[in-house]
């Protein structure tokens, strides 16, 4: 707070320590008193913070294990042979667990079309005259392109390459050192699915499969070039597709054959349960109950030996937070088979109040292994444990949660706090004011008194008999 004057300045006394005395004994049980109520606000809404953010993750769990697609999901492991991969496989929640042997009997391919012995000298060869029409197609793929007079070869592959309509068409010139070779690649897979390249100049005959006037053009493409379909054999039985990729062969999966197998070489697919995500995530809801818990006992605790209580010890809020958990823990769900609670499928609770993956009856595994669908459904089932973890997670966590509010509240008498000490602060500079005003008055008066003194001393020292003159 600004000092006005200097106090004590005409009388001599010290009173601006009186000031300061008197403003002090008034200010500092206040300022200890705002001190101490923030520190309580703080550390309170710290610990609620570290509780509401453990409830987070849990809840994020929980999410994930109330979703019957979980239990329902099959993954594929695959066994390949020591050349190499010989598919690659992804399955669906509607794929048939099984076993199956996969060989690749042939790869689909496009077509590939190359030109006639000495049709061109080079590429640099002029090929039209006339503003010409060359015309692609494959299967249900077609573009065409509008070839300027006198372009030569290479102008035309680059146009063909670089058109945008091009369905994948790809060209290429192998300059032989006597010719240049025009080669036509498609991507266009599947038996039947040949390239075909017309035109309206007879002055592209060279460059097309069917000549303008009619019958053959240029472009010849052998029987080995040919497009032709994919073959895999699953377990003895042959399927043919159009390209690589067969989906619903084996109900509910994609191959995607990678090459051709050796020797009559297969790759072994697995199909079952993702009994190892659902581990995963049976690990990850045990850790994450298992921090609220740590969470919630250390902003609860009592240290009876030096008689310090942590933020929320005592607290009502947490307290009913612990007994719904262990309620959800350890009600029963119908409808999972001969499973009633989480105990039935291998987990417990220890002396602390923490979840283990284990018990006397059974482990998570033998659960598994005894009955996964009604494994899942313990969880998932429209009144399972995360669905009733998921409903007292919302009466805490969400914006109208009552850790939320609890949040709100403090965070309000914070900001009231804040208002108290500028309140504090304006009386303070108040008293200040009054203190100033009545000791100035007084070191005034006595100043005065001072020069009274003064004065009458000086005039009696001056008459005889007084102050030694005679």
């Amino acid at each position: 707070m600004p000092l006005f004057t200097s106090a004590g300045v005409g009388s001599g006394l010290d009173l601006e320590s009186i000031i300061s005395s008197t403003l002090q004994a008034t200010n500092q049980p206040k300022q200890a008193q705002f001190q101490r109520q923030e520190s309580r606000y703080e550390t309170e809404l710290s610990a609620l913070g570290a509780v509401k953010s453990a409830l987070s993750k849990f809840d994020d769990v929980v999410n994930k294990l109330s979703d019957s697609d979980l239990f329902d999901k099959r993954v594929a492991n695959l066994t390949q042979p020591e050349s190499g991969d010989l598919i690659s496989f992804s399955s669906t929640d509607n794929s048939t667990n099984g076993s199956f042997d996969v060989e690749v009997i042939a790869l689909a391919q496009g077509s590939r079309a190359l030109s006639a012995n000495g049709a061109f000298s080079s590429s640099e060869q002029v090929i039209n005259t006339t503003e010409s029409t060359l015309s692609f197609a494959a299967g249900d793929k077609s573009f065409d392109l509008t070839i300027a007079a006198n372009s030569t070869l290479e102008d035309i592959r680059q146009q063909i390459n670089d058109s945008a309509d091009n369905f994948g068409v790809t060209a290429n010139i192998i300059n032989t050192g006597t010719e240049a070779k025009l080669v036509f690649n498609s991507n266009v897979t599947g038996t039947g699915n040949d390239l075909s390249v017309t035109n309206d100049n007879a002055e592209l005959d060279a460059l097309s499969t069917q000549a303008f006037g009619g019958g053959a053009g240029g472009m010849s493409i052998a029987a080995e070039d040919q497009a032709s379909d994919a073959q895999i054999k699953i377990d003895g039985i042959v399927a043919t597709n159009d390209s690589n990729t067969f989906t619903d062969v084996i109900q509910g999966s994609t191959i995607t054959a990678l090459k051709k197998s050796e020797n009559n070489e297969t790759t072994q697919v697995d199909i079952a349960r993702d009994r190892e995500g659902v581990r995963k995530l049976i690990d990850e809801f045990v850790s994450a109950y298992n921090g609220v818990v740590d969470i919630m006992d250390k902003a609860t605790a009592f240290d009876a030996s030096s008689g310090n209580s942590a933020p929320l010890n005592g607290d009502s809020l947490v307290r009913g937070l612990k007994n719904q958990m262990v309620n959800v823990l350890t009600s029963n769900v119908e409808g999972a088979g001969d499973f009633s609670n989480l105990f039935d499928i291998g987990l417990s609770l220890n002396e602390d109040g923490k979840l283990e993956k284990n018990n006397l009856v059974r482990s998570v595994d033998e659960a598994m292994d005894q009955d996964f669908n009604a494994f899942g459904k313990i969880f998932s089932n429209e009144s399972g444990i995360a669905s009733r973890f998921e409903s007292l997670m919302d009466n805490y966590i969400e914006s109208r949660g009552a850790i939320t509010f609890r949040e709100e509240s403090l965070n309000q008498n914070l900001d009231r706090l804040e208002e108290d000490r500028l309140d504090h602060d304006y009386r303070m500079q108040q008293m200040e004011a009054r203190l100033r005003e009545k000791y100035s008055g007084l070191d005034v008066m006595l100043a005065q008194m001072q020069s009274t003194q003064s004065f009458l001393s000086a005039q009696l020292g001056n008459l005889p008999g007084f102050g030694g003159k005679e």
